[in-house]
């Protein structure tokens, strides 16, 4: 489902009408509006699957569901909200056949597109680098021992920013639903993630805070090319 050559990039139709018009049977409409939005869609489809190989996957059944599907959507929410609940039910649904629970490191050549990560580049650093490193494999770890609703709420929420009521929509569930799954991820990812925030030696005493949102160590990047 990639972009191929000769598709208008520079189209400024807004997202209903390309959608419109790939049901009206414009063959170009639907690859300029899925190069619009693909890459935060494969931010989440890498962060909830947690491997490129599994991310590509679960991109690939959303998008050929959207394509195929796109007669279903009624217009009750904006398109690009109907295009990340067809992706993370896609993702979602690949979690839950295969039973996956941990994430793979991911390799140095691949990294995600978050809108509110941003961490310095240390290409001069390379200590600081290798820390950077360290700190993405114990998140994204970390985010492999949720369960794959919770996980995909806290990315959405606390990794790719979307309001509650948007990722409700996403997710097809109610915002208290959602607010309760990244409460208790948020807790266990404290647990898990205690060291990054405290040092050695002066880890605060008791339970970790049960909210608060998630603030991993990833670096803005883009899909794989197509």
């Amino acid at each position: 489902m990639a972009p191929g050559r000769g598709l208008r990039m520079s189209d400024d139709r807004t997202d209903h009408a390309l959608l419109q018009a790939h049901l009206d049977g414009d063959a170009e409409a639907f690859g300029v509006l899925f190069s619009r939005h693909r890459d935060r869609l494969w931010a989440v489809a890498l962060r909830t699957m947690g491997n490129p190989e599994d991310a590509a996957d679960g991109l690939q059944d959303g998008m050929i569901a959207a394509f195929r599907r796109a007669g279903s959507f009624r217009g009750e929410a904006a398109v690009t909200t109907w295009l990340h609940r067809v992706v993370v039910n896609a993702c979602l649904d690949r979690l839950r056949a295969a039973k996956i629970r941990r994430f793979d490191a991911l390799p140095d050549d691949v990294e995600d597109r978050g809108t509110l990560v941003a961490t310095a580049e240390h290409d001069d650093q390379p200590d600081v680098a290798a820390e950077d490193a360290e700190r993405r494999r114990r998140v994204l770890e970390a985010l492999g021992t949720l369960p794959p609703e919770q996980r995909a709420a806290l990315v959405l929420v606390d990794m790719e920013g979307y309001p509650v009521a948007e990722v409700a929509e996403m997710l097809g569930c109610a915002e208290g639903t959602v607010k309760s799954r990244c409460s208790r991820g948020r807790t266990r990812l404290a647990a898990l993630l205690l060291d990054l925030h405290h040092p050695p030696g002066d880890r605060p005493h008791g339970n970790p805070p049960p909210d608060g949102p998630v603030q991993p160590m990833l670096r803005p990047r883009g899909p794989p090319a197509p």
